[in-house]
């Protein structure tokens, strides 16, 4: 199946499939999808690591999902922490949830701003 945007769709997402590996920097004012490999800083408003996807660098989000692994640090308002989730680095966040046990081995630190 194929998605297909056009000027109109003002919010269209932005996946990085599995098996994709990206060396660079992402910036959009929406969702991003990662089921692959980041080499760069990812800033979006709602960011998805999903399970097998790897971001080795800078998370800036509002809404962070992850599944998956994140080798650097995050600032977010509200983190979402999954069973299979990894990370090192430093966590910056307002809100934290965390479900089952999680491979987490980095710094958190809550944010006494609102804005990520």
């Amino acid at each position: 199946m194929l998605a297909f945007t056009n000027a109109k769709e003002k919010q269209s997402p932005t996946i990085i499939g599995a098996g994709c590996t990206v060396t660079g920097n992402i910036l959009t004012d929406h969702s991003v999808q990662i089921h692959g490999h980041i080499i760069g800083d990812v800033t979006a408003d709602v960011v998805v690591i999903g399970r097998g996807g790897h971001v080795e660098g800078k998370v800036t989000a509002t809404h962070l999902f992850l599944h998956g692994a994140l080798d650097g640090p995050a600032t977010v308002n509200t983190a979402n922490i999954f069973s299979a989730a990894q990370m090192t680095g430093l966590l910056s966040y307002n809100t934290l949830n965390i479900t089952g046990n999680t491979g987490l081995e980095c710094k958190l630190s809550k944010r006494k701003d609102k804005e990520a």
